[in-house]
């Protein structure tokens, strides 16, 4: 009661949640729900770590609030080993977070909407800014496909490759007027672009990665990038330039983290001098120069005033099985390959393991359907079909399936569902019903 509210409200809430109402949805015995909560309830030190997976939903948001009411119920917060972990998706999402790479913060967290962080941000860069928030990128590709984006600057992502419901992706790019992909490599949005800026990789120049646990770490200029590449942050400043805006003339990336840093508190302490000192890197916050870092949060609380329980309810996927589409497919990544596989594709060790796309599949569904392991099917859902091999797989339950993302000439992503959590808009990769068919089939 000290450091929380909406206790009650929480209760409330789940009064008939029982273990048997969850095993009913999950088909998790009961008992075993019980014996883990009494485990994570009871353990001195206890924390949870989750990955991009449980925000893939259209529950996503509320996947976390349920997970954070668990932290705040049993106390596990503010010691080491504690807490709530989420491990990011990509390599350094959480430095590009910090910076300011999301539709509702600038740098540091501050809220687009604070007009007191507006004007800071205004008066430092010179520009006036918008009170509203930006579009999050599923909104993004759904009003592209509309016809509402007229022109996009696209980075480090393939967007044909890694967005859902590829189809309308690929729509939308064909109608778009003015399209810029800057990338490491050719990949299938590059087929669209008008212009393709060639860009460094990590070992082809400096700056920061942060990783999960806030730690600011050097990256170092290891070779030359090929050709005319450039690093991110040098083609950025061109093309401002080159649009009229008076872009400073930084001298090295440590410039701009400086510039950055001035204006946050949290990174105020760090610079790239002093980090090539602390080889191990500094966790933020850390708000000035002689500030050790911060390698554990809320050890004296919540940061702002008590931490609210979130009461939430029980709401079904999207979209579920039914008699035409009987089979609840959920995607993601594999060991072997990375992402939209940009770089592991033109991996040979990589490709020699694992060199098409694939769907796991109980041996139950497949004798059910007259499939063999390793034959190749067709995989249809309502916004598409893919080609790919059955996989018969000990891990998979009966009726559900599973591929990988990976693979650009059978993209798994004609696949998905688009629709949205109402919170963040991130797309329902997890869930989506679908049937598997001979490839000899009229689909």
């Amino acid at each position: 009661a000290k450091h929380t509210e909406g206790y009650e409200e929480l209760v409330t809430a789940t009064a008939e949640t029982t273990p048997e109402w969850a095993e009913g949805i999950t088909g998790v015995p009961a008992a075993d729900i019980r014996e883990v909560a009494r485990l994570y309830a009871t353990t001195r030190k206890a924390g949870i770590y989750y990955t991009l997976g449980i925000t893939e939903h259209t529950h996503g948001t509320d996947n976390v609030y349920c997970l954070a009411n668990l932290v705040l119920l049993t106390g596990h917060l503010g010691v080491p080993s504690a807490g709530m972990n989420p491990l990011r998706g990509q390599n350094n999402v959480q430095g590009a977070n910090d910076a300011g790479a999301t539709p509702v913060f600038y740098p540091g967290y501050q809220r687009v909407e604070d007009p007191v962080a507006r004007q800071k941000f205004e008066a430092a860069w010179g520009v006036p800014l918008s009170p509203d928030p930006g579009l999050n990128l599923n909104v993004m590709m759904k009003a592209m496909a509309k016809g509402e984006i007229k022109g996009m600057y696209v980075m480090g992502e393939d967007i044909v490759l890694s967005e859902p419901n590829a189809s309308r992706i690929e729509e939308g790019l064909n109608a778009i007027e003015f399209l810029v992909v800057q990338d490491i490599f050719l990949n299938e949005t590059t087929r669209f672009a008008n212009v393709v800026l060639p860009a460094a990789c990590f070992a082809e120049k400096d700056g920061v990665f942060t990783n999960s646990d806030r730690r600011v770490q050097r990256v170092r200029q290891a070779v030359s990038p090929p050709g005319e590449a450039r690093a991110d942050w040098q083609i950025l400043c061109e093309v401002a330039r080159a649009c009229g805006y008076p872009m400073p003339d930084y001298a090295d990336p440590g410039e701009v983290y400086a510039e950055m840093a001035g204006l946050c508190t949290n990174f105020a302490g760090i610079s790239h001098e002093r980090l090539d000192r602390e080889v191990a890197g500094l966790q933020w916050p850390c708000p000035d120069d002689n500030h050790p870092g911060t390698p554990t949060l809320h050890g004296d609380g919540p940061m702002r005033g008590k931490a609210p329980f979130q009461a939430t309810f029980y709401r079904p996927s999207e979209e579920l099985p039914d008699d035409e589409y009987p089979l609840l497919l959920s995607t993601g990544r594999t060991l072997y390959h990375y992402n939209a596989a940009t770089q592991t594709r033109r991996s040979s060790g990589a490709i020699a393991r694992q060199p098409e796309n694939f769907i796991e599949m109980h041996r139950r569904d497949a004798r059910k359907r007259g499939f063999a392991d390793g034959e190749l099917v067709k995989v249809v859902s309502r916004r598409g079909e893919v080609s790919a091999r059955i996989n018969v797989s000990p891990r998979m339950r009966p009726g559900c399936v599973w591929m990988p993302l990976h693979f650009g000439d059978a993209n798994t992503n004609y696949l998905t569902n688009d629709a949205g959590d109402p919170t963040t808009q991130t797309a329902e990769y997890k869930v989506c019903a679908a049937e598997v068919r001979p490839v000899t089939e009229d689909t």
